[in-house]
């Protein structure tokens, strides 16, 4: 083995810093070239068997987010994003409470107090033929 002088160390370390460093921004330009800016959002939710969804029950679809609702008249659904900036809602005893701008709605989605003007929007439910759930957002 031969031993190296101090000059060719630091051209050595040179040189792979700038291979590395070339290497970094290829691929951080390759990133870039990939980049989807407007990537799409799932807008059909599965929510499995029917029967997992007693009569009576309110369950809270964190994925979507919504509420699910299940009366003696069938399923109906209810976005938990607040019509006035978007926020998520959080269910209490009244019905639903914006965290950001204190925003108020009952449990039937419309509201009670501003700053939002507009009820909860409705999501379309489907019962299917093997009796799965499907939540709609669109």
């Amino acid at each position: 083995m031969t031993d190296l002088s101090r000059r060719d160390f630091l051209r050595l370390a040179r040189d792979g810093f700038l291979y590395l460093s070339s290497a970094l921004a290829f691929v951080g330009f390759l990133r870039f070239l990939d980049y989807d800016p407007n990537p799409t959002t799932k807008t059909e939710f599965d929510l499995g068997l029917a029967e997992k969804y007693p009569p009576g029950s309110r369950t809270v679809l964190d994925e979507i987010p919504a509420i699910l609702i299940h009366t003696e008249s069938g399923f109906s659904a209810l976005s938990l994003t607040c019509t006035h900036l978007g926020c998520i809602l959080e269910p209490d005893a009244e019905g639903f409470a914006c965290p950001c701008h204190g925003s108020r709605f009952d449990a039937d989605g419309k509201v009670m107090h501003g700053p939002a003007a507009k009820h909860l929007q409705s999501l379309r439910v489907q019962v299917t033929i093997e009796n799965n759930l499907k939540v709609f957002t669109v």
